[in-house]
């Protein structure tokens, strides 16, 4: 798939321009937060642009999989993450300490793993991820459902306003 078969697949499957910016295809304003696809040095970049900035989020040797991974992005139809309700808002707020705590000892078993070598990633599938920079973001936390405007999560992995 190219990037105007690209265009064409998530116009057929619903997806509204406004979710996406893909460079090199006409077709109406870039949106000032969503997906976006382009070209750059011999590599295509899949990234998000939020509150003005661009993030990438994957790099691909060629523009099918960039294409192929974007799609699927975007017409994903796995629910999207739940509100945190307010006893689990004031528990996140008060332990704050014992999730520091959790997070770097899981980093510390992750850290001693890898250097072991015992840790078994799975293929990358001929792309590789590329850290952002500032917030942490992930694709599935930026993900535009199909006539939602995209999401914001917070650390757990649960929608905030």
């Amino acid at each position: 798939m190219d990037r105007r078969q690209l265009r064409e697949a998530l116009r057929a499957a619903g997806v509204p321009d406004a979710h996406y910016e893909i460079s090199g295809c006409p077709g109406g304003q870039p949106p000032h937060e969503g997906y976006y696809l382009a070209q750059r040095e011999g590599e295509w970049i899949v990234g998000v642009r939020e509150r003005g900035r661009r993030e990438v989020l994957e790099t691909f040797a060629d523009e099918s999989r960039a294409c192929a991974w974007l799609y699927e992005r975007l017409t994903d139809e796995s629910p999207l993450p739940s509100r945190l309700i307010a006893t689990e808002m004031d528990e996140l707020m008060h332990d704050s300490e014992g999730i520091e705590r959790r997070a770097q000892e899981q980093l510390e078993r992750a850290l001693a793993e890898s250097r072991r070598g015992t840790r078994h990633d799975p293929p990358t599938g001929g792309h590789r991820a590329v850290p952002t920079r500032g917030a942490p973001m992930s694709p599935r936390s930026f993900r535009p459902h199909r006539h939602r405007p995209p999401s914001r999560t917070t650390t757990s992995g649960r929608t905030s306003s």
